[in-house]
């Protein structure tokens, strides 16, 4: 099977290498950094509108990722706003906002959309990863906002900064969103 060539929109060149890394000769993934203003909304309601309008951008086919963190005390909360509260509050405000809670409990998502092109409604490839939250451990992870909550999300016993890179994606939402697009592309070659 020959693989399928999709541009993955992001600026985030550690997002572009752990997908790369987890799809393989699946997908080969060229890469567009295009600044698209995202609407508020639910995760998916964001990942189609973000999908939507980087294809009409590029006018062909695309593969955009969205990213939430939701914490069990809070109802789902920063949810698909991580990356806004991160920025404001980084991984100990993050902590702090569950101070005054026992349940530490918390889900990582990752939604990838693809959509064929201008006009093709996106598909939407979802992983979920339940973990807890916890003070900050581990030198690994990758420093920006990809990985913004690697040293305090602990799946398995180790935050995902005290994992391997390889390690990490074979457990990750995102390996899993990623999993189910590569199973859709087999299946529709």
């Amino acid at each position: 099977m020959s693989s399928t060539r999709i541009n993955f929109i992001t600026g985030n060149k550690n997002k572009l290498a752990e997908a790369r890394a987890i799809l393989g000769d699946t997908v080969q993934l060229s890469n567009q950094n295009i600044e698209i203003r995202e609407i508020q909304g639910s995760l998916e309601e964001i990942a189609r509108d973000k999908c939507r309008k980087a294809a009409i951008a590029v006018n062909g086919p695309v593969l955009t990722e969205d990213s939430a963190l939701e914490f069990r005390a809070l109802k789902g909360l920063p949810g698909p706003y991580i990356k806004w509260f991160y920025s404001a509050l980084g991984n100990d405000g993050l902590c702090k906002l569950l101070a005054g809670y026992d349940d530490k409990a918390a889900t990582a998502v990752c939604t990838f959309a693809f959509s064929a092109g201008p006009g093709s409604e996106p598909l939407l490839f979802q992983g979920h990863t339940e973990g807890n939250i916890v003070d900050k451990r581990g030198e690994g992870g990758l420093p920006d906002i990809s990985s913004a909550f690697d040293p305090i999300f602990e799946v398995e016993g180790q935050t995902y900064a005290e994992m391997s890179f390889a390690y990490k994606n074979t457990v990750s939402e995102r390996f899993k969103a990623l999993e189910k697009l590569q199973d859709w592309l087999r299946n529709t070659a």
